[in-house]
Formats: structure tokens, C-alpha cells, sequence
């Protein structure tokens, strides 16, 4: 189960000023691609299930780093969100002939896409995997130091959908009460506006326009 608060960001201003704000703090910065796939019928997403290839880098033809995931069963309550998550890394060029032959991954040996094929049926000849498309994000990941949460980790995320722009905050947490606290507490510090986020990313790019 990943638990993470998220907190959204209402504009590229409150974005750059977090952003100056938290510099000193920064330790690396990450481009990345996402991309999602199902069947044609889309059984993945009906059962509230994303199945995503995240690529790292910014030469989307040699990607530095490659990530297969699975989250299912997503639930946001007070800016605290649970999902059920299976991630395992991909060879990079592997990653990127599934993206560019989608029904390629149904072929690759791996524990997700059995788990997808069994309990969803999709992957095999009658329902081949297709790309649903995705998004670009550029993270932004912090550390907190001594005195105002030290060891969290946050992650400032810019992500460019082609119907618009979300900003978010984000911090996975075995301790969302207290994380929650710690981040609220530094955005008034900093002087952000924010609100709970009610919605992951996933949810936007399926329902085409940007969701709180």
C-alpha cells in the first residue's frame, strides 16, 4: 500500500515560489514520461486499475531509466492518498518497443503483466495490450532537513497534460498525520496557497480536463 499526502497547488506562481523556497533542500531533479495501457475495452481502468511504463530522462528516444507499475483500488481523503502499487524496473529499450508495439508487452516476463493477464485477462491474443497515451511530469525531489521534518522526502510535481497544467506537492509516508502537519506547517511558512488534492493524476488524464 503507497500512502502519500498530496497537496495541490492552484498555479505556476505558488509552484515557483515552493520551488524557490525549497532550493536548498533539492536533491535531484526528474524528467519524466508516463505511459498507460489496457485493453481495448479498457477492463483495467472499469476495476479503478492503472497499469503505467514510466520513463526517465529527457531524450524520450534513450530514457535513462524505466519503471513498470501497477496501482489499483486508489483512495483520497483529506489530501492522504492509499493505493495498492507493484512497481518493477524495465531494460529502458524494452520499455520503449512496448510503447512504440504496445501488444509487445504481454509478451515480456514479468510478474506484473501475469498478474495483469490473470486476473484481468488482458495482455493475451483476445485482448491485446493497447497505449492509452500519457502525460510528462518534471519532479522536483526534497529532503527535509533538521527541525522542520527532517528525513521527509517531498516531490514538487509539474505535470503537462494537453488539455493543461497541474501542480502538486507530494510526500509517500508510513505517517500521514504527521507528514500532512510537516507540510502544511512549511507551505504557510512559505506563503502557498494549497488545497487538499481529491483526485490522482490518472483520474485527470482519463477524464480529459484537470480535477481538483
Amino acid at each position: 500500500m503507497e500512502v502519500e499526502i498530496k497537496l495541490r497547488l492552484p498555479d505556476a506562481a505558488a509552484h515557483g515560489r515552493l520551488s524557490t523556497f525549497l532550493a536548498p533542500r533539492l536533491l535531484r531533479t526528474d524528467a519524466q514520461r508516463n505511459v498507460f495501457f489496457d485493453a481495448a475495452a479498457r477492463p483495467l481502468a472499469a476495476a479503478t486499475a492503472a497499469l503505467r511504463v514510466r520513463l526517465y530522462g529527457p531524450d524520450d528516444r534513450a530514457p535513462s531509466r524505466a519503471v513498470l507499475a501497477l496501482k489499483r483500488r486508489p483512495r483520497i481523503h483529506a489530501g492522504v492518498s492509499r493505493v495498492e502499487e507493484i512497481e518493477e524496473l524495465l531494460d529502458p529499450a524494452l520499455a520503449l518497443a512496448c510503447v512504440d508495439d504496445p501488444a509487445r508487452l504481454g509478451a515480456v516476463d514479468s510478474p506484473i503483466v501475469r498478474l495483469v493477464s490473470d486476473e484481468y485477462g488482458v495482455g493475451g491474443d483476445k485482448a491485446p495490450f493497447v497505449c492509452l497515451g500519457g502525460f510528462r511530469n518534471t519532479r522536483g525531489v526534497y529532503e527535509l532537513g533538521e527541525g522542520e521534518g527532517q528525513g521527509l522526502v517531498l516531490e514538487l510535481d509539474e505535470t503537462h497534460f494537453d488539455f493543461g497544467t497541474n501542480y502538486e506537492l507530494e510526500c509517500e509516508t508510513a505517517e500521514p498525520d504527521q507528514a500532512k502537519e510537516v507540510l502544511e506547517r512549511l507551505l504557510t511558512v512559505a506563503g502557498v496557497p494549497y488545497e487538499y488534492s481529491r483526485s490522482n493524476k490518472f483520474a485527470s488524464f482519463m477524464a480529459g480536463k484537470l480535477l481538483p
